[in-house]
């Protein structure tokens, strides 16, 4: 009988700690609670497309210089783009970094008689994240939080040589790469993918003005919307405790009395604050980045291409991501806030948080081609221009028009970036339907020349 009973009650016990063992690995909420801290936030479903650093890391012009003085342009997500920057380039070394003391070089020369690329990263890029974009050894050359507006290779001709040159952002300091991974045949097969491109003027010592028209296109998007509901729920771990308020202006306001999500725009924008005083220490500039991505790809994703477009430093906080469809950058017009992620970023938190609530489709309701001016009528509106002197680059973007029942449209536009971070549309498109009757691109002139010189050889065989 005592025997039974002791196996009795070893059997209970070995199941009692058996159910412990599997409450204990679920987690069931009866046997505790878990610690959590007020800067935890909830993972919700995914309302876009996760990203990673190395997606929005990328230089928004790759220049081809072809020598005297020929220029071509190559924008983000063309296919030879895409085959530079992405699979050649990136897989090129370079190394022993120095900085280069009183160079001697004339750069607008170089640029305009040289063959070669240049990288274009107006708004700045730091030497560590430019590493997710090329294979960098700046081992006790450079610090990696020097930031930099551009790279600068070409071919030395004479001596059979590739020269790499990482221009800092401030202009004031060159570093030159002494090992390049690249020979002249390489700079010669990459400008080889501009034969057949329009061609640029190299103006004021910083401007590239298409000589011609160039050839853009128009889109129709139908988009959902984020609902303000799905994005509370995101920012808030306790909605229980949140409550809503609608202000004089009708924007509506949510906050748990520490956080706070201010609806604007018709339900299309929403303002994040998180007042929370975070107790760690500060993040590196460039872990902000890191920071900033991932919690947008917890709050919200992304529903198209972005480009990191600012990085934090000691004066300022903020990371920003600029909008892409398709090849062109989509550009922020007052009243109607589009077309970036705007995030300030405190102590290793997330403080503040700005963006648009439109998801666009992968697929466009109509797209349609348009042609931007070029030549003179290009550069007489340049020189026209008030602010032509803070001008830093040119270049084709999109502009965005709101439409009814949830529709968008971008239209084309020649843009200008100026040297306060701000942008603005120099010219218009031409009007729709219209196509330049006395312009051909470059390409069609080449097909032409072969086309003539083939017909000509024909006739004097015929003779």
């Amino acid at each position: 009988m005592i025997e039974r009973a002791k196996t009795g009650i070893l059997i209970l016990l070995v199941a009692l700690s058996l159910v412990q063992t599997y409450f204990l690995a679920y987690r069931m909420p009866w046997l505790g609670t878990t610690t959590r801290s007020d800067q935890d936030y909830v993972n919700t479903e995914l309302l876009g497309q996760g990203s990673n650093v190395e997606q929005v890391v990328f230089p928004e012009e790759l220049i081809l210089h072809l020598g005297s003085d020929e220029h071509a342009m190559i924008y983000p997500n063309t296919q030879f783009y895409e085959l530079i920057v992405r699979q050649r380039l990136a897989s090129r070394e370079f190394k022993g970094f120095q900085v280069l003391v009183n160079p001697g070089l004339n750069w607008e020369e170089i640029r305009r008689e040289h063959k070669g690329i240049e990288l274009s990263f107006t708004k700045g890029i730091s030497f560590e994240l430019l590493k997710k974009l090329m294979k960098l050894d700046t081992e006790g050359g450079v610090q990696d939080s020097v930031m930099l507006s551009g790279v600068l290779i070409f071919a030395q001709e004479e001596s059979e040589e590739v020269l790499a040159y990482f221009f800092d952002q401030n202009g004031s300091t060159v570093y030159q790469a002494l090992h390049v991974d690249l020979t002249v045949k390489d700079i010669g097969d990459y400008i080889g993918f501009g034969q057949y491109l329009p061609r640029f003027t190299y103006m004021h010592g910083q401007l590239y003005v298409a000589n011609e028209p160039i050839q853009a296109t128009e889109y129709l998007y139908s988009y959902e919307v984020f609902t303000p509901e799905q994005m509370q729920r995101s920012l808030f771990f306790d909605s229980s405790t949140t409550r809503a308020i609608v202000n004089r202006s009708g924007s509506q306001i949510y906050t748990d009395g520490k956080r706070g999500l201010k609806v604007e725009q018709n339900g299309l924008w929403i303002s994040y604050t998180n007042s929370v005083a975070s107790q760690s220490s500060s993040a590196a500039f460039n872990e902000n980045v890191y920071l900033a991505v991932d919690f947008v790809n917890q709050h919200g994703g992304w529903d198209t291409t972005y480009q990191l477009v600012n990085i934090p430093t000691v004066e300022e906080r903020y990371v920003r991501f600029r909008k892409y469809i398709d090849q062109y950058p989509v550009i922020d017009i007052s009243p109607f806030h589009y077309g970036y992620v705007h995030l300030g970023v405190q102590q290793g938190v997330v403080v503040e948080y700005e963006r648009s609530l439109i998801k666009l489709p992968q697929q466009e309701e109509r797209k349609e081609i348009r042609w931007l001016y070029g030549g003179n009528l290009l550069q007489n509106q340049l020189e026209t221009y008030g602010r032509t002197d803070e001008i830093v680059t040119i270049y084709p973007a999109l502009k965005v028009v709101p439409q009814q029942e949830q529709r968008i449209e971008f239209l084309p536009v020649w843009a200008v970036l100026l040297e306060d971070g701000s942008e603005e549309v120099l010219m218009d498109a031409m009007p729709a339907g219209y196509e330049p009757k006395h312009t051909v691109t470059t390409e069609m002139k080449k097909e032409t020349e072969d086309q003539e010189q083939q017909e000509k050889q024909e006739q004097e065989q015929q003779q």
